[in-house]
């Protein structure tokens, strides 16, 4: 239980100090910060003391202090948009100016017609659509409860991925729709690619100017210097500057005996899953079971060589960007993205090819087109299939910087001490008569044992363990979906909670798919595991896949989620929409009501964190 702040006497009797205590009892830090804003809102008509707002905390929802101040509210899936709204947040800071840092599910929404300036970053999740945690927000902006917004002036920076048809699309229509609510656009819409630094670095300089012109300076704090907290300490391990972490035991799975329980070995052709444990000592990474790590890969050699060929370059002439000079081969080992296509790189190989059929899909009619080309084709592809003259230097400048990989962290730190382990999916498949590989995940199983492997720690607070070891959870994981459920599990283990655990696991294959077969008979054995509902979609004539076992079990997932069950979901985003779908069902056959109603309810379930996804 978090235990009640002691520094000042309580003016709460005992009944009102144990309600208190109730209430935050295993929220998150935003969540608190949130709390402890909506709070001092209230005291305001009560002639209470002035209270110091600490950095990054909801500040006060007065008229008056929103006009006087920058709010940055930020909607992230995989920490990205976070890391920008927090650089802005702490550069609008050490510049003078009052600012808040909100993650958008802990903004309250009807303080949005008093705000006076906001600026918004905010992730593009699939095709287009909002983060999970900005999910609310967006439909709370778009819907008629939306007031009209004529004293607001905002900035937007959207993150994306041009490989997707509709690169940031959540940020274009939310720029759109504050502007036909009535607010005035202090800068033009920012859409970020993969190089995010590119887009938002010149983006927040002049949305900081703007900010420096239209609020007052804010004056010095009224605490002693060490007792502000700082809006996020710099991390000693980044992207960056990632740690060198050791590889300690690569193995295939299935195949493998996990910590002395008994498994068959065997491993089929059509998946090639590693079992990877990474050793953290010494370094400070202090990880959460539903925390990602993120991979800071070399493209492998065969890819590098085969986009050599197909554009017809020598990999050894030396190239000069930014000062630096490497070998085109270097450059593209380390320094760029071979496996996915961008549409600024489509533009300026259509130019240089002068494929018309290619320039066709470019034509903003065609977006069917032009999505699926970016899903089918990597690089490779596109070169071989429209061949074009390039120089090194022009090929380098128009590839998008390398981007890390994110893996969901499949262990407990609890468990397995200073350690991290990760369930990797070896993409191999054959298309347009060649041969192909991921990236990151092949640069992955070429390691051996003993060898180093940049990474860093990416967090999802929004992905957590029930506080309460007494609730349930309810884990949606196909594939290697499942890794963040097998850190549930050895933390729900290793803290005694009393909660039931049920898990949907799904795969093609029993035999080759059926990840840590073994750890989950375990832990049916034990009693940890309470329920084990399994799909593989090959296995027989019909294809079944968890989404159909959801269906099948409805009722009684329907009774865990009515008795107070958390339930998460993680994997593709298709897969997501898919389960997501067959929750609305579930939702509106044991409720009688309309798919509507379903809808409110799960989102009234994601805004309490009890329905969260990590889809990808």
């Amino acid at each position: 239980m978090t235990a009640a702040p002691t520094a000042l006497p309580s003016p709460l009797d005992e009944t009102r100090r144990a309600l208190l205590a109730r209430l935050v009892d295993g929220l998150d830090a935003p969540s608190l910060w949130w709390l402890s804003g909506y709070a001092a809102g209230l005291a305001q008509g009560h002639g209470a003391p002035q209270l110091a707002v600490l950095p990054g905390g909801a500040a006060p929802a007065t008229a008056a202090q929103s006009g006087a101040r920058l709010t940055v509210l930020y909607g992230t899936q995989t920490g990205n948009a976070r890391r920008e709204a927090e650089k802005l947040a702490q550069a609008a800071e050490a510049a003078g100016l009052a600012v808040r840092l909100v993650r958008a599910d802990a903004y309250p929404a009807r303080e949005l017609a008093g705000e006076r300036l906001l600026y918004i970053v905010i992730s593009t999740q699939g095709e287009g659509d909002p983060p999970d945690d900005a999910a609310g927000f967006a439909e709370f902006l778009f819907g008629r409860r939306a007031p009209k917004l004529p004293e607001l002036k905002y900035a937007v920076l959207g993150l994306g991925d041009s490989s997707y048809a509709d690169f940031c699309g959540i940020a274009r229509r939310i720029d759109a729709r504050l502007a036909e609510l009535g607010a005035q656009r202090v800068a033009e819409a920012a859409l970020a690619d993969l190089d995010i630094d590119t887009v938002a670095a010149p983006w927040r300089e002049q949305v900081l100017a703007r900010a420096g012109e239209l609020l007052q300076r804010a004056p010095a704090p009224a605490v002693p210097p060490a007792t502000v907290t700082p809006l996020r300490p710099a991390a000693a391990r980044s992207r960056e500057r990632p740690l060198p972490a050791e590889l300690l035991a690569p193995q295939r799975i299935p195949g493998r005996a996990f910590r002395g329980t008994g498994f068959r070995r065997y491993a089929g052709p059509d998946k090639d899953v590693r079992h990877l444990e990474l050793s953290l000592e010494g370094s400070g990474l202090a990880y959460a079971p539903g925390d990602a790590l993120g991979i800071v890969h070399r493209n492998p050699a065969p890819l590098v060589e085969a986009v050599l060929q197909a554009a017809r370059l020598d990999g050894n002439t030396p190239v000069t960007l930014g000062g630096e000079t490497l070998p085109l081969h270097e450059w593209l080992a380390a320094r760029r993205e071979l496996t996915r296509l961008s549409r600024p790189f489509l533009a300026a190989h259509a130019e240089r090819s002068g494929a018309q059929a290619l320039r066709r899909l470019l034509d903003p009619t065609q977006p069917a087109g032009r999505a699926a080309l970016l899903a089918d084709h990597q690089l490779v592809d596109l070169l071989r299939r429209w061949p074009a003259d390039w120089d090194p230097t022009a090929f380098v400048e128009a590839l998008r910087p390398a981007a890390p990989r994110l893996y969901s962290i499949a262990s407990s730190r609890k468990h397995v001490g200073e350690e991290a382990h990760l369930a990797v999916d070896v993409v191999r498949y054959h298309a347009h008569g060649h041969d192909h590989t991921g990236a990151a995940s092949a640069f992955l199983a070429a390691l051996e044992e003993g060898a180093r492997v940049p990474v860093y720690l990416e967090p999802n607070e929004r992905f957590r363990v029930p506080a309460d070891g007494s609730v349930d959870m309810i884990m949606v994981g196909p594939g290697t979906g499942v890794a963040p459920f097998r850190g549930f599990l050895q933390e729900r283990a290793e803290t005694g909670a009393s909660g039931r655990n049920w898990l949907f696991f799904g795969a093609r294959h029993f035999e080759t798919g059926f990840l840590y077969q073994a750890e989950w008979q375990d832990a049916l054995r034990r009693g940890l595991l309470h329920r084990l509902d399994l799909a593989f979609s090959r296995d027989q004539p019909g294809r079944v896949h968890v989404q159909d076992r959801m269906r099948e079990h409805g009722r009684e997932l329907w009774s865990w989620l009515e008795g107070g069950a958390h339930l998460y979901v993680c994997g593709s985003v298709a897969m997501g929409r898919d389960v997501h779908a067959a929750l609305l069902e579930i939702v509106a056959a044991h409720t009688g009501g309309d798919a509507e109603a379903a809808a409110e309810h799960l989102a009234a379930l994601q805004a309490a964190g009890r329905y969260s996804r990590d889809v990808y």
